[in-house]
C-alpha cells in the first residue's frame, strides 16, 4: 500500500527554503533548460483554462529534470479580482520519479513567490550594471516584496522607489522596507539602474523615453498574450532576454505585441552561449516556469524529510 503524501506548508517552505542555496539552484536549472536534450529537462509548455464565468484562469505546469531526478506539476490559479483571497492560488504535488507515486503535496503560493523574485535576481545578477545604485519597483504586492528581498542578494542598492495604483498600498510598502512613493511610474523610474515591473497591468506603464541608457527592467506580470507591462519602443530597442523562449512567444503579451526580437534565454548566458550586454539597455521577460517549480519543491522536500527524521532522533535520543 502507498504511503500517504506528505504535507508541507507555507510556513515549512519559508523556513526551510534558504534564499541563498535556492538563487543557485535555479541558476544551475536555468543553465540546464537552455542546454536542450543534454540538460535532461521536459518540460511542456503550461496548459491554461479561462474560466470566463468567473473571470479566473487554471493552469497546470508538469516537469521533469533528469539531472535532479526530480518530478513534479504545479496547478495554480489566477483571479485578478480577488480582494478577500490571493489573487494567484498554487500547490505543488511532487512525485517519486522511479515509481510514480505521490511523495507531497507542497504549497504552491510559498514557492511560486519565492521563486519568481529569485528567477530575476539570477537575471539581474548577470544583466544589470555591476555598480548600480538605485532600484524601483513599480507594484505593491506578494511578488513586490519577493523582489525587493531577491534584488538585495545580488545587488547592493543606494535608493529603494515604489510605485503603484493604490497610494495606500505604495505608502504601506514603502515603509516596511525603508523606500520612497512616487506618484508616477515615469517619476519612479527616471535614472534608475534596476527596475521590477510586478504589477496587474494590462496596458504599459513603462515607455522607452523614461528609461536610462544601460537600465536592467525584469518584466514579471503580464502574464496574458494580450497583457503588456512595457511599451513596444522599448521591448524593440533593448535587449530582449526571458526564461522560455517557446512560452514567451506563446504566453507574453510584451513580447508578441511588440514582434521584439529575443536575444536570449538566461540560460544560454549562464552557460557562456549568449553574452551578457549589460552595458546597453535589458530586459528580462519572464512568465515562470515549471523547472523552477519542480527544483523548488523538491529542494523544500529533502530538506523537510531531514528535518523531520531530525526531530524523530531527537525525541528518542
Amino acid at each position: 500500500m502507498a504511503t500517504p503524501p506528505k504535507y508541507i506548508g507555507k510556513n515549512e517552505a519559508l523556513s526551510l527554503l534558504d534564499s541563498k542555496e535556492l538563487l543557485l539552484e535555479l541558476e544551475s536549472a536555468f543553465g540546464k533548460y537552455s542546454s536542450g536534450k543534454d540538460g535532461g529537462v521536459q518540460q511542456p509548455l503550461r496548459s491554461v483554462i479561462s474560466v470566463d464565468k468567473h473571470h479566473g484562469f487554471l493552469a497546470v505546469m508538469p516537469g521533469y529534470s533528469a539531472t535532479d531526478d526530480a518530478l513534479a506539476t504545479k496547478l495554480v490559479s489566477f483571479y485578478p479580482n480577488n480582494s478577500d483571497l490571493p489573487t494567484h492560488q498554487a500547490w505543488i504535488m511532487l512525485f517519486d520519479p522511479t515509481n510514480g507515486s505521490l511523495l507531497a503535496i507542497l504549497d504552491g503560493e510559498s514557492i511560486t513567490m519565492l521563486r519568481t523574485g529569485l528567477a530575476s535576481a539570477v537575471a539581474t545578477k548577470h544583466l544589470a550594471n555591476p555598480n548600480s545604485r538605485i532600484l524601483t519597483i513599480l507594484g505593491s504586492g506578494v511578488q513586490a516584496r519577493s523582489h525587493f528581498q531577491a534584488m538585495n542578494l545580488v545587488q547592493s542598492f543606494e535608493e529603494v522607489r515604489v510605485w503603484s495604483r493604490t497610494p495606500a498600498n505604495a505608502q504601506r510598502f514603502a515603509e516596511e522596507i525603508g523606500a520612497k512613493v512616487f506618484e508616477t511610474p515615469e517619476e519612479a523610474v527616471k535614472d534608475a539602474d534596476v527596475i521590477c515591473t510586478v504589477t496587474f497591468a494590462t496596458t504599459p506603464i513603462v515607455q522607452q523615453e523614461w528609461i536610462k541608457p544601460g537600465a536592467h527592467i525584469n518584466v514579471v506580470g503580464a502574464c496574458r498574450p494580450e497583457w503588456q507591462e512595457i511599451d513596444c519602443s522599448l521591448m524593440r530597442s533593448a535587449v530582449v532576454y526571458c526564461d522560455s523562449r517557446d512560452a514567451c512567444l506563446r504566453e507574453s503579451g510584451d513580447v508578441i505585441l511588440s514582434e521584439c526580437d529575443i536575444y536570449a534565454e538566461i540560460g544560454e548566458v549562464i552557460n557562456g552561449q549568449k553574452k551578457a550586454r549589460w552595458e546597453e539597455t535589458t530586459v528580462f521577460k519572464s512568465v515562470g516556469m515549471a523547472l523552477e517549480d519542480v527544483i523548488s519543491a523538491n529542494l523544500l522536500y529533502q530538506k523537510f524529510v531531514k528535518n523531520e527524521n531530525g526531530l524523530a532522533l531527537t525525541s528518542f535520543g
